[in-house]
């Protein structure tokens, strides 16, 4: 039978965090904690300072979902028993303080033996040399330990609770994560099907332009061979007809016909013309631009299935005063007039740049940067670390933190150690940047043609930061992730 001390201490472990009471139709939050319904829906009830954030527990303060605080019908039916065992323990407590043997009340414990005794007990032979307390007196250590053991066990599970915590959004970032590539892959299939129909219409009906051309020319053919046969027989039969004549009539004329046999020569048509089988042999040709789409759909998909792409937004607090930033901090323009912003050990002063909110410290990422030169003006895009100059003049280059390509109006540079002009098929508007910060790449690419622009090499050891730099009056640029 559960003594009155054990039954309390267990209804302890079942009270609501909120109501300091009993659980009543428990319910269970994200990070794992338990409240009564009631309790946790006037909880919620209460007006948030900032609408826009999820609601916090009320234990350990980790913001959970409203909507997702679910009956833990396990717990419920633990508290059931629990206050099976106050009312029984009630019931029976004068039955549990008697002793059975000697019907007299109890009021110690033995520590040597772990029994309680009554009076008669106490005096027994066998108690005599063991060390035997007032139940209180006993039950004080072990309440000490019992609370030792409760603080080490809460604290256990708070960690359990916070890894679990973690673990579910890490979980949630990886579906998400799943859910974008899906998505990539349904668009990015979606395209090449279209593509590659309007393809199959483009040579079905060059196939269909080049077998039209091979019947009229095997029809011209016809009629000329059969002209040139018509022709031969004609001029066999008066010779045949000729040679059968008597010595006079074959004389005559006979000059005249032999001259006229003997220029008689044949036309020999050609079949297939030169230029009908040369369109015949260029055909596969036709194909190229398939074979270099499937190329490019190729390393696109395995490029995005492997990048994670960047959802970043400028900072205003490093762009230099001559930039105009959007108000969702996608895009920026470039303006000789000054902004009015607060001077910061954060913001460039000089060189007309800004940087991206967050930064990296690790894995995969890509973004697209749409450029949009007036003439005469250039836009510097990659990343930079998290130490680079903000003051006074920035050189542009790795030896300082920084690896970037400059856009200017009418060619691309890398800015290594020494400035390169690159040669490229076509301007890009679009730009991809990529980075690997494990291995230490950071590769540009031409967003819409997958042309290669440039690849740096680097050793990061420090947050870096995507960059960008803008010059010239109605030059622009915009973000994005795709």
């Amino acid at each position: 039978m559960a003594s009155a001390a054990s039954v309390t201490s267990l209804a302890d472990e079942v009270n609501c965090p909120i109501c300091q009471g009993t659980l009543r139709e428990p319910v269970t939050i994200d990070c794992g904690h338990n409240f009564c319904r009631i309790c946790l829906t006037r909880y919620l009830e209460i007006p948030s300072p900032d609408p826009e954030e999820p609601p916090t527990c009320p234990l350990c303060k980790e913001p959970f979902r409203p909507g997702s605080f679910r009956p833990n019908w396990q717990l419920a039916s633990v508290v059931e028993n629990i206050e099976r065992l106050k009312l029984v323990s009630r019931l029976d407590i004068e039955e549990e303080d008697i002793c059975p043997e000697h019907g007299e009340k109890v009021y110690f414990f033995c520590e040597d033996d772990e029994i309680q005794l009554c009076v008669v007990c106490r005096e027994a032979w066998e108690h005599r040399a063991h060390t035997v307390r007032f139940l209180e007196d006993a039950a004080g250590p072990y309440r000490e330990q019992i609370q030792k053991c409760l603080e080490c066990l809460r604290k256990e599970r708070e960690e359990i609770q916070g890894i679990q915590s973690r673990e579910n959004r890490r979980i949630q970032v990886l579906l998400t994560q799943v859910a974008t590539k899906k998505q990539k892959v349904i668009s990015e299939f979606a395209h090449l099907s279209q593509f590659l129909e309007e393809q199959q219409s483009i040579l079905l009906a060059q196939l269909e332009r080049l077998d039209g051309d091979i019947l009229k020319h095997r029809d011209e053919f016809d009629v000329l061979v059969t002209g040139e046969i018509c022709r031969f027989t004609t001029l066999i039969e008066e010779l045949e007809e000729k040679k059968e004549r008597p010595a006079r009539e074959l004389l005559m004329d006979i000059r005249s016909t032999l001259i006229r046999c003997e220029t008689r020569r044949c036309r020999k048509p050609e079949a297939v013309s030169p230029e009908l089988g040369q369109r015949i042999r260029d055909f596969p040709q036709q194909a190229l631009p398939l074979r270099k789409e499937m190329k490019t759909f190729l390393e696109k998909l395995c490029f995005e299935l492997d990048y994670e792409p960047a959802h970043i937004s400028l900072d205003p607090w490093t762009s230099h005063p001559k930039l105009l930033l959007s108000e969702d901090h996608q895009q920026a323009r470039f303006s000789y007039k000054w902004q009015k912003s607060p001077d910061s050990p954060q913001r460039f002063d000089r060189a007309t740049c800004v940087l991206a909110h967050g930064g990296f410290t690790g894995g995969r990422h890509t973004w697209v940067v749409s450029v949009d030169l007036a003439p005469g003006g250039s836009c510097t895009l990659g990343v930079v670390s998290k130490d680079i100059r903000r003051k006074g003049e920035l050189r542009l280059r790795p030896e300082e933190g920084v690896w970037a390509v400059r856009l200017a109006w009418g060619f691309v540079s890398a800015l290594g150690s020494f400035p390169t002009r690159l040669a490229l098929e076509e301007q890009p508007q679009q730009v991809r940047v990529s980075v690997d910060y494990e291995v230490g790449w950071v590769t540009f690419a031409n967003a819409v043609t997958q042309e290669p622009i440039y690849t740096f090499t680097a050793s990061f050891t420090q947050k870096i930061f995507p960059f960008f730099g803008l010059w010239g009056r109605g030059s622009k640029f915009s973000l994005s992730s795709l």
